[in-house]
C-alpha cells in the first residue's frame, strides 16, 4: 500500500510538479495539495484517514509553516512533517525542527536524495541533513522557541498587527484579562519589555515571516 503524501505550498505550479514527481515514486501517492496550512487543518479535522507524511512550506498566506507546526505540535505531535521551502536560514530551521518537523529539505534538493528523505521519514521517523543536524546544535534559542504553545505563536502574530489589545482579545475569543496574560508570559519568556520587543523578536526568529 501507497504511503500518502500531503503538499502544502501556495506556488500552484511547483505544487503541481511536485505532486507528479510524487506520483512516480512506486511507494508513495499524493493525499491532496494545499496552498496554506489552514486548508490543511480544515481537512485535519474531518473524520478522513490522515496523510502518512505531509510536505510544508515556510513562506504561505493565511497559515504558514511555523503557525500549522505549532498547531500540529498541540493537536497532532505524532505526524510526520518535512519542511520543503527556500529559506535555508537557521533560525527558520531550527524552530521548525523544534517545533516538530521530521526533516527540513531545501527546493533545490536533487530528486534522488528526495525520495531518500521520504523513504527516512517514512521508515526511520527523521531525515537530517548535516547542514541541519549543525544548525541545531549551533542553536542557543531552544529555550525561547520551544517554550511558546500554539496561542502564544497567534498571540504573537496578531500582536505584531495594528490591534489593539483589546481588538486581539476579540479576535482570539478570550477576555482582556487573559490577553493581559498572555502579553506579561511572552514578556518574560522572550525577555522583552515591550510590544515593539515583541514584533522584533517574531521578525528576528522568523516566527513573523514578512
Amino acid at each position: 500500500m501507497n504511503n500518502t503524501v500531503a503538499i502544502v505550498d501556495d506556488h500552484t505550479l511547483f505544487a503541481q510538479s511536485l505532486k507528479n514527481l510524487v506520483n512516480s515514486f512506486d511507494n508513495f501517492q499524493v493525499y491532496g495539495i494545499y496552498k496554506n496550512g489552514q486548508e490543511l487543518l480544515t481537512q485535519f479535522k474531518t473524520n478522513q484517514p490522515k496523510p502518512d507524511l505531509v510536505l510544508l512550506d515556510i513562506r504561505m498566506p493565511i497559515m504558514n509553516g511555523p503557525e500549522t507546526m505549532a498547531w500540529f505540535k498541540e493537536h497532532h505531535p505524532g505526524q510526520k512533517v518535512l519542511a520543503l521551502t527556500m529559506e535555508d536560514d537557521e533560525e527558520t530551521v531550527t524552530f521548525m525542527v523544534k517545533l516538530g518537523c521530521r526533516g527540513y529539505l531545501l527546493k533545490d534538493i536533487d530528486p534522488d536524495e528526495f525520495k531518500f528523505a521520504l523513504d527516512e521519514v517514512i521508515n526511520e521517523g527523521f531525515f537530517y541533513t548535516d547542514a541541519v543536524s549543525e544548525a541545531i546544535k549551533n542553536s542557543n534559542r531552544e529555550n525561547k522557541l520551544t517554550n511558546l504553545t500554539k496561542r502564544e505563536i497567534e498571540f504573537l502574530g496578531l500582536a505584531c498587527t495594528e490591534m489593539t489589545y483589546k481588538e486581539v482579545a476579540s479576535e482570539m475569543n478570550l477576555s482582556p484579562k487573559t490577553i493581559d496574560g498572555y502579553r506579561e508570559s511572552l514578556f518574560q519568556k522572550l525577555n522583552v519589555r515591550s510590544r515593539t520587543g515583541l514584533v522584533l523578536f517574531a521578525i528576528k526568529h522568523r516566527i513573523l515571516l514578512l
